[in-house]
């Protein structure tokens, strides 16, 4: 909160130097959520700045991602932001998603592409009603502007962006060109695709602002903790690229989930320490809704919470 009012994501950024959140995906099971709800107490503890909800592949989960943000909302001291995405989605739908978020104080959206379902072969884009995310982000805006939230400057909107490049872009000039009009339409900051070597984030922080693009970046970082979720990450990131110093400290370990899980967790803590040397704007962990990783991550930066990083 601030001055009263929930935490807009224009306020995170006058409040704190550097800003630190994590994401969470929304469990399937009654069960699963419990188990959620437990890790999250844990992380509250750690103060993010906010803590973000992922939505699943053309809306797949989309009563599951209102149920977990509400839930957050109302049952934590967090400032949750859903994701909200453009594949499958109509005008309608998305319009009635943001009244009930907008109704439930909810102050700010995640604007993502998305992905298609699996078993959508052959699936084309030009075929919804939002085909990019700067028109996601346009109608987010708008929507806003004609007074639907009780906050007057409406939803906050975050989007990607991909240190690594975007995977279905054919050059980098042109994935500028994409984020640009993200910007252009309303978007607020940036957050990025998970990556392993920080010279990618800095070099698209500086092609950012060649671009003219001079809102909020902030890093996605996810600690390797399996060898089976190294494998996960490469395909959910669509190819990933694990830097020769990284791959040798893997290759030095005995093969073990619990070796792998520390290198991993200790890479990610080296990232995080030299994002703050490098004045990063924001740290968003991505913590496959697990709280050990980023607690341990915290402790080795021999802080308590985010408040002592910020």
């Amino acid at each position: 909160m601030r001055d009263g009012r929930p935490m807009h994501i224009r306020d995170m950024f006058e409040k704190h130097r550097t800003t630190f959140s994590f994401e969470f995906f929304p469990p399937k099971t009654a069960e699963g959520a419990d188990s959620l709800f437990a890790e999250i107490a844990a992380l509250e503890q750690l103060k993010p700045t906010f803590v973000s909800a992922t939505y699943g592949a053309g809306g797949s989960t989309r009563e599951l991602t209102r149920e977990l943000v509400v839930r957050i909302k109302r049952e934590t001291s967090l400032t949750p932001v859903p994701h909200l995405t453009c594949v499958c989605q109509d005008d309608r739908v998305v319009g009635e998603i943001l009244e009930q978020y907008a109704r439930e104080g909810i102050t700010n959206i995640l604007a993502l592409r998305g992905d298609p379902p699996a078993g959508m072969e052959g699936y084309d884009p030009a075929s919804d009603h939002f085909e990019y995310a700067a028109e996601l982000v346009k109608f987010i805006r708008e929507f806003g502007e004609k007074g639907n939230h009780p906050d007057k400057r409406g939803f906050g909107i975050g989007v990607a962006g991909f240190p690594e490049g975007h995977p279905g872009c054919p050059n980098r000039m042109a994935e500028m060109e994409h984020l640009k009009a993200k910007v252009d339409a309303g978007a607020d900051a940036i957050i990025t695709q998970l990556f392993f070597d920080n010279r990618d984030l800095y070099d698209f922080r500086d092609r950012c602002e060649l671009a003219g693009i001079k809102i909020p970046i902030i890093a996605g970082v996810m600690p390797i903790t399996s060898v089976k979720g190294m494998r996960r990450m490469a395909e959910l990131a669509l190819g990933a690229r694990y830097p020769a110093p990284l791959m040798r400290a893997l290759n030095r370990t005995d093969g073990s989930n619990e070796a792998v899980r520390r290198v991993g967790v200790h890479w990610a803590t080296e990232q995080c320490r030299d994002l703050l040397d490098h004045k990063a704007a924001g740290i968003h962990l991505y913590t496959l809704n697990k709280s050990t990783a980023t607690r341990e991550i915290y402790r080795t930066l021999g802080v308590k919470d985010s408040l002592a990083l910020a």
